[in-house]
This record gives C-alpha cells, sequence and structure tokens, in this order.
C-alpha cells in the first residue's frame, strides 16, 4: 500500500480570508480533525441542482417585469411554444412575443452569464490572494479591459460579426496589461505583498478611468453618449449570436478556473504550505490570472463596467457554505447569475419607462458591503 498524506485541515469560511495570522508548521501534534463537513459527490449534486432550479425559478420571475407584465403561464406557454415551434418561426408577429423572446429573455440571460463569470473571478481572486477585497473592479483588471475595449470601439471594432468577436480581446489585452502592471509592482524582493496589490489596483484604475474619460472627451460626440452607458453597465441590445460568441469566451476562462479548484484549496493555507503539499503555485497563479483577463475582457467588452459582483457574492457564498472550492466555484457563480438577473430587473423596471445602468445598483449594493469588508478586523492584510 502507498503510504497517505496528512492534509491539514482547510480554515473555517470565516478565516479562509484572515491573512493576518502567519502559517506556522504543526511539530509534535496530533493530526487535526477537519471542520469542515467531507464533499461528497452526492452533496454536490444535491447543491448544484438546487441552486439551477433556482436560477430557473429567478429567471421566470424576472421575465415577467418591466414596462409590461407578463403572467407566469403566459411566460411558460410563450418558451413552450418558441422551444417546439423554431421550424415554423417562432413568436410570428404577437407583441408579447417579441418582448419576451427577443428583448427580455436574451438581456438576462447576458445577465445570468455576466454575474456568473464575475463571481467565479471573485471567488478565484480571493482564494488566490487570500483576502476578501480581491474583485476584479477593485484591483483595477476591470478598468484595464474597459479602456482596451474603449479604443477598440473608437477604431470600429464591434460594428459586424467578425469584429464584434475581436472585441473581447481587445479587452483581453486590457485587462492582461492592468494585471502585469499591478502584480509587478506588487511582487518585490521581499516578496509579494497583497496590500500593496490593492493600492496599486486601486490607483491604476482611477489612471485608467481618467484615460477612459479623455477618449470620450475627444471622440464623436454621436459616439459618447452609448459609451458613456456602456462605461456604466449596460446589458441592452444582446442578440442570441452575441450570447453564443460570450459564452465561449467565458466558458474557456470558466473551465480553467474550475480545473484549478483544489489548488485554490491547498493554497487557501498559503504559498509554502501549498509547495510543501506539492502545488505547482506559479502554474496555478499564472492559470487563474490568465483566466481571469480573459473573463474579465469577455464580460466588459459586451456589458461595461460592473463593479462589486466578485465581491459580495463569494463572500455572502462562502460564510453560507464554507470554503471548499469545489462547491464554492459552482454556486457562487449560480448565485452571481441570480444576483445580476434581480438587479437588471429592478434598473429596468424602478423607474420604468425610464431605465437606471445596472452598474448603479451593483455599486449601491456592493460599496457599502466593500466599506464593511474593509474596515472588519478579519479583512485586514498585512505586507
Amino acid at each position: 500500500m502507498k503510504p497517505t498524506l496528512e492534509i491539514p485541515p482547510l480554515p473555517s469560511s470565516q478565516s479562509s480570508v484572515d491573512v493576518a495570522a502567519p502559517v506556522r508548521p504543526e511539530v509534535h501534534r496530533k493530526p487535526v480533525v477537519s471542520n469542515f463537513r467531507s464533499l461528497t459527490l452526492h452533496r454536490w449534486c444535491v447543491w448544484v441542482s438546487a441552486f439551477l432550479v433556482f436560477a430557473m425559478l429567478a429567471l421566470m420571475v424576472c421575465l415577467r417585469y418591466g414596462t409590461q407584465v407578463i403572467e407566469l403561464p403566459r411566460i411558460f406557454n410563450i418558451l413552450v411554444q418558441a422551444m417546439t415551434a423554431v421550424s415554423q418561426g417562432g413568436s410570428g408577429e404577437d407583441p408579447t412575443h417579441v418582448i419576451l423572446l427577443q428583448v427580455r429573455l436574451p438581456r438576462l440571460l447576458l445577465a445570468f452569464l455576466v454575474g456568473a463569470s464575475l463571481a467565479a473571478v471573485g471567488v478565484s481572486l480571493q482564494a488566490l490572494l487570500r483576502n476578501p477585497l480581491a474583485d476584479p473592479f477593485v484591483l483595477g483588471i476591470s478598468s484595464g479591459a474597459a479602456l482596451g475595449a474603449a479604443i477598440a470601439l473608437l477604431f470600429g471594432v464591434g460594428v459586424s460579426m467578425w469584429s464584434l468577436s475581436a472585441l473581447p480581446m481587445c479587452a483581453f489585452l486590457g485587462a492582461i496589461i492592468s494585471l502585469l502592471i499591478i502584480y509587478r509592482i506588487a511582487a518585490t524582493q521581499y516578496g509579494f505583498s497583497i496590500y500593496t496589490l490593492l493600492l496599486a489596483g486601486v490607483v491604476l484604475s482611477a489612471v485608467l478611468m481618467a484615460l477612459i474619460t479623455f477618449l470620450t472627451s475627444v471622440a464623436d460626440p454621436n459616439r459618447v453618449f452609448g459609451m458613456l452607458a456602456w462605461l456604466m453597465g449596460s446589458l441592452t441590445g444582446p442578440d442570441y449570436p452575441t450570447l453564443g460568441i460570450l459564452a465561449v469566451y467565458l466558458g474557456i476562462g470558466l473551465l480553467i478556473l474550475g480545473s484549478q479548484a483544489q489548488s485554490l484549496n491547498v493554497l487557501t493555507l498559503g504559498e509554502e504550505a501549498a509547495r510543501s503539499l506539492g502545488v505547482e503555485v506559479e502554474r496555478v497563479k499564472k492559470l487563474v490570472f490568465f483566466a481571469t483577463a480573459l473573463v474579465t475582457g469577455a464580460v466588459v467588452a459586451f456589458s461595461g463596467l460592473i463593479g462589486f459582483v466578485g465581491l459580495i457574492v463569494p463572500h455572502a457564498v462562502r460564510l453560507a457554505l464554507g470554503a471548499d472550492h469545489r462547491l464554492l466555484l459552482p454556486i457562487a457563480g449560480l448565485t452571481g447569475g441570480i444576483f445580476l438577473m434581480v438587479a437588471d430587473t429592478v434598473a429596468r423596471t424602478l423607474f420604468s419607462p425610464a431605465e437606471i445602468p445596472v452598474g448603479v445598483v451593483t455599486a449601491i449594493v456592493g460599496g457599502p458591503v466593500f466599506l464593511y469588508l474593509l474596515m472588519n478586523r478579519r479583512a485586514q492584510v498585512v505586507t
């Protein structure tokens, strides 16, 4: 029989993000019993299935509300007809069919994809950096992606199907460049400073947003209004081919993040402990950072700047279910999708027929949560 390796228990849901206490080797101690419930396949399937059902119910409820309220039985009948009568052209000339299938449904699907992706990226960054304040928006990655996409839009990228598929790559380049800049600033000869990383991300985000403001001020006035609405976070106007293109980019990034779930579990113990347990820390960092830039770039290219989803959703799910990333990643993704669908419904119905950007709603909710985490003693970081 091969000798088994005792793996120290993962931190609890509250202490998994507390980096103030250093990792100390266990010397002459009995093995510690993990306070995590073992994650079985049955438990994983139960939780994921439950949240999938909840997501479908949330989708049906969100489809109901808008300038015209549609009853749930009517929604169900239209969806069934659309799935069974595609060959006959679907909905025909019925305005209710058009509103539901061509306006609300693709918009809510876009909200779900964006929310799920931002939440999954937030989970991965918080585990990798061992800090609950890590988020693409806070670290300036989203601003870098926005600058890349803004430059591309000013040069006409995004006006056709081929260039639309290239727009996320422009945002990806902006995201990866901003990520490399803040990482190089935080990585010194004395080690990696998470505090410096967060500070550099905030400063870089301010600089990049100033550059975006400059570009909008000298751009064609006919494009400025649409670009400003996009920068505040907008889910308007998606169609099904656009959703397909976005799903390809997000699928690649999320598969990479999902493949690193077990490594992220071990990394919550600290980099030295992870190396001693056989984790290739640098390889995990590169994969997570690459997937983060790819997903963030694609999301920003299609929906603009939507902040704080990757901050508040992972924190809430971690408190509820623990820090096992094999379960935390999919559940946080589903929760993020549900959260953004609800936020978008509020944005388009609160002052109907007027509409506010969904990024405003997420900022109103996420801003106080960010301040709470910042002032909470457990959210403090050390250099």
